[in-house]
């Protein structure tokens, strides 16, 4: 979440999404909240090994989502919005004053996989994608690095395709 008010933003991250602040550096600043794939790192080794589409990665992703369950929202595991308020919380929270930030974009971790998974671009040219062709550009960069690897063998993972949503937002002093 990204909030303007007269002088500052104010920002929220929470789950597997991200937050990059455009500060006019070499590189922008960005804000994830990794927690989850700390917690599910060590659960994964079954999973990544098991060529997608199979029934045995079917089921070693079913046995990984419900073991990641057990971590939910809970001390020592991931936060993640939910009918818990309690959540927000445990949010990754700051204030940036606007003067210091040009542009912003917010993205689900399907979106931020084409630099933290696929490493197509990096931080900067995605908000370069984001402010010039738009959220669609981007999201259209996944597919494409999805497609081509159906199956996760280059880049093992526990699905096809991630939800992918990218906002830019550009910040008026």
């Amino acid at each position: 979440m990204l909030r303007q008010a007269a002088d500052h933003l104010d920002w929220l991250v929470l789950g597997d999404s991200t937050l990059i602040l455009d500060t006019g550096t070499t590189e922008p600043m960005v804000i994830c909240d990794d927690r989850l794939e700390q917690v599910a790192a060590p659960h994964r080794t079954r999973l990544d090994s098991l060529r997608g589409g199979t029934p045995e990665h079917a089921e070693a992703r079913r046995e990984y989502v419900e073991t990641l369950g057990t971590y939910r929202n809970r001390d020592g595991g991931f936060w993640v919005a939910s009918t818990d308020p309690l959540a927000a919380d445990h949010a990754l929270t700051a204030t940036s004053p606007t003067g210091q930030v040009a542009a912003a974009a917010l993205l689900t971790d399907g979106a931020a996989d084409a630099v933290s998974r696929y490493r197509l671009i990096t931080w900067r040219q995605l908000l370069d994608v984001l402010t010039q062709d738009g959220p669609a550009a981007l999201i259209r960069r996944v597919r494409e690095a999805e497609r081509s690897d159906p199956h996760g063998e280059r880049w093992p993972r526990s699905k096809t395709h991630d939800d992918a949503t990218a906002a830019n937002v550009m910040v008026d002093e």
